[in-house]
């Protein structure tokens, strides 16, 4: 090999070796500190005995979380594993972050946890800006099958639960969706004799079903969109929360952790709340009700609901449904809302001779800033139903 060939190639090589060479490497200690920004900004602290890289892996031992001022209290995380991290502009992209599989026991009760990770994590180069690239994100949050055994015997246990998020292309909105599946409740352990004389009538020993969550977050005008957040259980019906609200916004936000912050660091803790609950006060005028409905599909609880009752009562079914249908026109004509008044008469009536679904709306003509809600809540509460726009219908 001529002198001049022999040189380039040793220019080559001790170049390879250099982008090779730690000096390049990921710097694991980077990461948890970009990670603990996005956290402190909440209040939160997190810490590691030891942080390890080995190519585009990083892991974290002995993890401990703590919350508000108090960092002396530790929560124990264990170890958790950082796979296909890439640095991106200061801030860090991983594939998936898992943690270690839950296991605590304390007296009779025994809670594991298996399957616990993220997916498509994007931890911010910077936390402190107060825009959307500020927040910690992730594509998937997963757990695998929960368990909760009181005495040796299975009390609660959960199949998975997923949560997604995913942001529009032009970053303006970020749509969220939970699902949490297999769940079970055993209730036939309790030892209160009314008590499991009241579940064995109503059929209840066992629990099963699931519960989902989806919606939306407009982030300029801050709208938050809870279209459903549902629990649904066999052979007892489905309820569904959703409500819509605005002003929770960025900057909201950030309003809202300089306050907790501001809580955190103030010595004396009753100047502290106070001060907080004024900063809170501010902030609430902030928003404004857009609309909510809490609704009930009924899947026979209600049938056997009213036959325990009547049976308490010493009553027979059919009159103690009498008795609600003639009671309910009493009963609402103390809150004084005669627009109200019949339509919940109706509602009541018409479900109770045939349980199918019962629905509770508001949606007011426009947005209604919190601060009138309170008001009115406090001075008038009987004007609520027609500043909230409430409707109330059943079999819909």
């Amino acid at each position: 090999m001529r002198p001049q060939s022999t040189r380039h190639f040793l220019l080559a090589s001790a170049a390879a070796i250099a982008f090779a060479s730690p000096a390049f490497a990921l710097d694991g200690a980077d990461v948890l500190k970009k990670i603990n920004a996005a956290y402190h900004v909440q209040g939160a602290t997190i810490a590691a005995k030891s942080i390890a890289v080995n190519g585009t892996t990083v892991t974290l031992t002995d993890v401990t979380f703590s919350a508000g001022a108090d960092v002396a209290q530790k929560f124990p995380v264990g170890t958790v594993t950082l796979e296909g991290v890439e640095e991106d502009k200061g801030g860090y992209n991983v594939e998936k972050m898992s943690f270690e599989n839950v296991n605590y026991a304390q007296e009779n009760v025994a809670i594991s946890v298996s399957d616990i990770y993220m997916s498509g994590v994007v931890i911010p180069a910077d936390a402190t800006t107060g825009k959307l690239n500020s927040m910690l994100f992730y594509d998937e949050a997963h757990s695998g099958p929960v368990s909760v055994k009181v005495d040796g015997k299975q009390a609660f246990a959960l199949e998975e639960t997923t949560t997604t998020l995913t942001k529009s292309d032009d970053e303006s909105t970020v749509s969220f969706d939970l699902n949490a599946t297999g769940f079970k409740a055993d209730l036939s352990d309790v030892t209160d004799p009314q008590t499991k004389a009241a579940i064995d009538k109503l059929k209840i020993k066992s629990l099963s079903g699931q519960m989902t969550m989806s919606g939306s977050w407009e982030i300029a005008p801050g709208t938050i969109n809870i279209d459903e957040y549902a629990v649904d259980l066999t052979d007892i019906g489905r309820l569904n929360l959703a409500v819509s609200f605005s002003g929770y916004t960025l900057d909201f936000i950030k309003s809202m952790q300089d306050a907790v912050k501001a809580q955190a660091a103030n010595p004396n803790k009753e100047q502290a709340d106070q001060a907080a609950g004024l900063a809170m006060l501010g902030l609430i005028q902030q928003l404004s009700f857009i609309s909510a409905e809490i609704s009930f599909d009924d899947a026979s609880i209600t049938k056997r609901a009213i036959d325990y009752v009547a049976g308490e009562q010493g009553m027979t079914s059919d009159q103690l449904s009498q008795t609600i249908k003639g009671m309910a026109p009493l009963m609402l004509a103390q809150l004084n809302v005669p627009e109200l008044q019949n339509a919940v008469s109706l509602a009541i009536n018409t479900y109770i001779d045939d349980p199918k679904n019962f629905t509770i709306s508001a949606e007011p003509e426009k947005p209604v800033p919190f601060p009138m809600i309170m008001g009115a809540a406090m001075g008038a509460p009987n004007t609520l139903p027609k500043v909230l726009g409430v409707t109330v219908t059943a079999n819909e």
